[in-house]
């Protein structure tokens, strides 16, 4: 056996993506294993498939998220991959919403999952299908088929209390105890059944149960609940049901009455698999399903350092006010990575290079963050901002220069793109830089500004320091150094001149001045919530700053969600919500610094 230290290991590279799935499907394609199935123009039973044509699909595959809450990161990565697969095999992705249960889902919610996937650039609309579905479109069948499994003796209305259900269920050491009602006729079940749809029964009254094997060593074949009592309205259906199927029996009959080829869940499902194949077969001999009939995959769900994809945690913290709601940039939402500044390519470049695999492990975010680097750094503009401003005097500039002379500077959008222009700025007597990268006392490795050293400021001109002003307190207000007249950008004396250090720069009489929100991992763990104790502990106080920040010109006009590499900072966003440009408002978001940092970007 494996132990959960051996299989909690972390991967801190991802390598070669997992295949199993695409093994799975040629194998299947290799023997036409559902190449003789029809395809009836929408879901449906057997008898509506057999009138319709060949599928057109090579594969069929579904993403099937229960509309009780916000996508995240793990979703990023199923969408991915059931998406991306039905598009490498020119096959149909279906769309599904698992509404089984009425008192956690909203339409809030399902609006917020197709925004989600056409987001991350997948459409559900294929071939001339609009292939989005609901699991509350199949409870008439989903009756029927309970129904048949009553009158062909293999299910039975339980009406032990719930303390007895549990106490008869059994264990890993110990088989469980036939249920009193086990032996009621078909008649009898089918009476009671009907009963439970009119409405003549309580809730927790009485359960539809599949008979199985109560001694059956995998507890989920031990006579599973099929349908439970729930006086609830519902999104769709409104009040026409007050039965609602269990999701273990839904499920199986939804990808069945979908065409669903390769049915793909997570590991936490593996268990499961039994009875979805048991059901399955059932109702096939039955005559009620297509066949021949789905089959399920499992992979392991996505476990991400620093990150808790709990839906009920992700609601405590938006519900106790730890984060700013589902779009906080820190949250491993889908709406938060969107705002935090992650693109769609680069999530699915993550989850392509994680790959599909049975192997529990933790992926360490940086792996997520490398994809977003690797994404951004050909296409991200260039910008050069101050995080930590400090003036920078050019004390003889008026003398070489001329009073309130501005020198025009340029830079590429781009470095390695020269076709998308040059970006323009004024270099004068006072500009901002980072406060950090001044000292008066500098380490053998420090190569920027103090007494007596000369520096370039990127695309401007070299200084030398000459020193700084403090108060009394011992804050440094201003540095001062005198410009190098000769040594602009670009001309021969720049050649000229050796010089180690370059720092970034804006200029005092163009800076535009913004917000600028800097965040960090939301847990100060890798792992919140191990060892049983509150994840809310775990909580990083640090994980969100905002500071006043000045940007170079060309910044002040960006469109939202537009990305930039600021550079020797990191790359940033801007805010897809608060950025108002033509309201004189400039907010940008970190999304994660440069592979190389330097030590005031720590400090800031």
């Amino acid at each position: 056996m494996v132990s959960l230290k051996q299989r909690s290991r972390t991967s801190t590279q991802a390598g070669p993506p997992g295949n199993f799935l695409r093994q799975a499907i040629n194998q299947d394609l290799e023997r036409q294993t559902y190449s003789a199935r029809r395809w009836g123009g929408s879901p449906g039973d057997a008898r509506h498939h057999s009138l319709g044509t060949q599928d057109w699909a090579r594969i069929r595959t579904r993403f099937p998220p229960e509309p009780n809450g916000y996508l995240h990161i793990g979703h990023a990565k199923s969408i991915s991959v059931n998406f991306g697969l039905a598009r490498e095999y020119q096959g149909a992705c279906h769309l599904r919403f698992d509404d089984t249960n009425p008192e956690n889902e909203n339409l809030e919610y399902v609006a917020g999952i197709k925004d989600a996937v056409r987001w991350l650039g997948f459409n559900w609309e294929t071939s001339g299908g609009n292939h989005v579905y609901q699991a509350s479109d199949y409870f008439d069948f989903m009756y029927r088929a309970a129904e048949y499994l009553i009158d062909a003796g293999l299910a039975y209305v339980d009406e032990q209390s719930v303390e007895q259900l549990r106490a008869h269920r059994g264990d890993f050491a110990r088989p469980g105890v036939d249920s009193p009602f086990r032996d009621r006729s078909p008649g009898e079940n089918l009476l009671r059944f009907q009963e439970m749809r009119a409405g003549k029964l309580a809730e927790g009254v009485a359960i539809l149960r599949a008979k199985i094997d109560m001694a059956s060593p995998n507890i989920n074949l031990r006579d599973p609940t099929l349908y439970r009592i729930k006086y609830a309205h519902h999104h769709s259906s409104g009040d026409k049901w007050c039965i609602y199927p269990m999701y273990t029996f839904a499920h199986p009959i939804e990808d069945a009455l979908e065409n669903i080829t390769h049915s793909i869940a997570t590991l936490e499902f593996e268990d499961q698999r039994p009875f979805y194949e048991w059901l399955l077969l059932h109702l096939a001999q039955g005559g009620l399903i297509n066949t021949p009939p789905p089959r399920q995959y499992e992979f392991a769900r996505l476990n991400l350092t620093h990150v808790v994809t709990s839906k009920r945690k992700l609601k405590q913290l938006v519900d106790e006010g730890h984060v700013d709601g589902w779009d906080d940039p820190r949250m491993p939402t889908i709406v938060g990575l969107r705002r935090r500044g992650f693109t769609p390519s680069a999530l699915r470049l993550f989850a392509d290079r994680i790959g599909v695999s049975k192997d529990y492990s933790w992926i360490d975010y940086s792996v997520l963050e490398g994809a977003l680097r690797d994404d951004l750094e050909p296409k991200a503009a260039r910008a050069m901002a101050v995080l930590d401003p400090v003036r920078l005097i050019i004390t003889n500039w008026d003398e070489i220069m001329g009073t309130g002379h501005l020198e025009s500077c340029s830079a590429p959008v781009h470095p390695r793109e020269p076709e998308r222009g040059q970006r323009s700025f004024a270099f004068g007597r006072d500009l901002w830089i980072e406060r950090g990268d001044y000292s008066d006392s500098p380490g053998s490795d420090f190569f920027r500004l103090f007494p007596g050293n000369t520096v370039r400021l990127k695309f401007g001109y070299a200084v030398r320091c000459t020193g700084a002003v403090r108060t009394n307190a011992g804050e440094v207000v201003e540095v001062h150094a005198e410009v190098l007249p000769e040594t602009k950008s670009g001309s021969v004396g720049a050649a000229a001149i050796k010089i180690k250090g370059t720092i970034t720069w804006v200029g005092a009489s163009d800076g535009v001045k913004a917000e600028v929100r800097l965040y960090d991992h939301l847990f100060t763990v890798p792992q919140p919530g191990a060892d049983s104790h509150s994840f809310l502990t775990e909580l990083n106080p640090a994980s969100a700053r905002s500071v006043t920040a000045y940007v170079e010109p060309s910044l002040s006009e960006v469109a939202c969600e537009e990305s930039f590499q600021f550079e020797r900072l990191g790359y940033f966003v801007a805010d897809m919500v608060d950025h108002e440009p033509s309201q004189g408002r400039l907010v940008f978001n970190r999304v994660t610094t440069l592979k190389e940092t330097f030590g005031f970007i720590e400090k800031t």
